[in-house]
């Protein structure tokens, strides 16, 4: 393995001044404004050991991103995209090594019979790891970071009358369903809604992989847990919706929506539990109906009864997309029915759903 010292950016250091272009009419710019930054990621020791050669990539305030490919290089995304980190790259055994060591550090385990899985570490560090033969030419490791900074609506970039449609939909108690590509922010931007809650509510957040960050002082946080070797042991997200209606919320807020757990979710929201949120993978805010109606069959809900479902329980959408240069929009949207009586979403503000 060749190791070179990898010195993080100084967070310091004058940004580059990037064209705005000409101004959007499609929805909202997220530029978050320039904060200044600590020169390291705080990591607990236990985390760190466990990262071995990625630990000094890993310490990059600016990064949310490192990768470790087939070929043994590393990259790290800091914000506009995934850069290869120069003069890093881990041979094949040390790569596996790694990954094993990584996933036994989140108390799982990882070999050929069970080549892959994900694990929390830290205070939210999201690690997922692939072996051979399933990972073609070399083992794969992806490390999701948290933000070293709290990112709150105040600093969220978003337009002043987007924060203002989401605060009022907080004050409200309407129930919000962030959704956007992977690495958008939806994430971030939920937990930084929740954040604003009154100090009285009570969240329950369900999560596969606990990751969301939310500033409240009263918050419930469930995470899925994974069979044994013996196929045993497992608690989906469908089980801890039912879980967690037994423990009061007054917020109700599954991480993402992908699969049965959909059923319970909308269930719950038309029974009174108001005020929650979630997340869902979509390209696009008028691609979000024909994703819903997807993992509503796979919880055995028709194309009718989730339309029906999800125009009463779920309020607001907020979509995000991220550019090229690393910059967010925010578009806002409503549920309807269309003439077959199926989901679509409406451009919030388009007229009365």
């Amino acid at each position: 393995m060749t190791v070179q010292p990898f010195v993080p950016r100084d967070p310091r250091a004058p940004a580059v001044p990037r064209d705005p272009g000409p101004p959007s009419t499609g929805g909202a710019a997220a530029r978050p404004p320039a904060a200044e930054a600590p020169h390291e990621r705080r990591v607990p020791a236990a985390a760190r050991a466990a990262l071995g050669p990625l630990a000094a990539v890993v310490a990059d305030p600016a990064a949310t991103d490192v990768f470790v490919t087939a070929d043994g290089a590393v990259w790290v995304d800091r914000g506009p995209g995934a850069e290869r980190v120069t003069g890093m790259r881990l041979e094949q055994t040390a790569a596996r090594a790694l990954a094993v060591g990584l996933i036994a550090a989140g108390g799982r385990h990882v070999d050929e019979a069970t080549p892959c899985a994900d694990v929390r570490l830290g205070d939210g560090m999201r690690v997922h790891v692939a072996l051979p033969p399933i990972a073609w030419g070399g083992t794969a490791i992806s490390v999701r970071l948290p933000r070293v900074h709290r990112v709150t609506l105040e600093r969220s970039g978003l337009d002043p009358a987007t924060l203002d449609d989401l605060r009022g939909a907080l004050r409200e108690r309407r129930t919000v369903l962030f959704t956007g590509a992977t690495g958008s922010g939806k994430t971030t931007l939920m937990a930084a809604w929740l954040s604003d809650a009154l100090a009285s509510d009570r969240i329950v957040i369900i999560e596969d992989v606990a990751e969301a960050p939310i500033a409240h002082p009263h918050v419930v946080a469930l995470e899925c847990r994974q069979p044994n070797m013996e196929g045993a042991g497992g608690v989906d997200l469908a089980r801890l919706v039912r879980e967690a209606l037994r423990m009061r919320p007054d917020r109700l807020v599954v991480g993402e929506c992908r699969g049965a757990e959909i059923r319970e979710f909308l269930a719950a929201l038309n029974t009174g539990h108001r005020g929650g949120a979630g997340t869902l993978h979509a390209n696009s805010l008028i691609d979000v109906a024909a994703r819903l109606e997807a993992i509503g069959m796979i919880a055995g809900l028709g194309p009718e009864a989730l339309a029906r479902q999800a125009m009463s329980g779920i309020d607001l959408v907020v979509h995000l997309e991220r550019g090229p240069d690393g910059t967010r929009r925010a578009t806002l949207g409503r549920f309807a029915l269309d003439g077959r009586e199926r989901l679509r979403v409406e451009p919030h503000g388009a007229g009365p759903s």
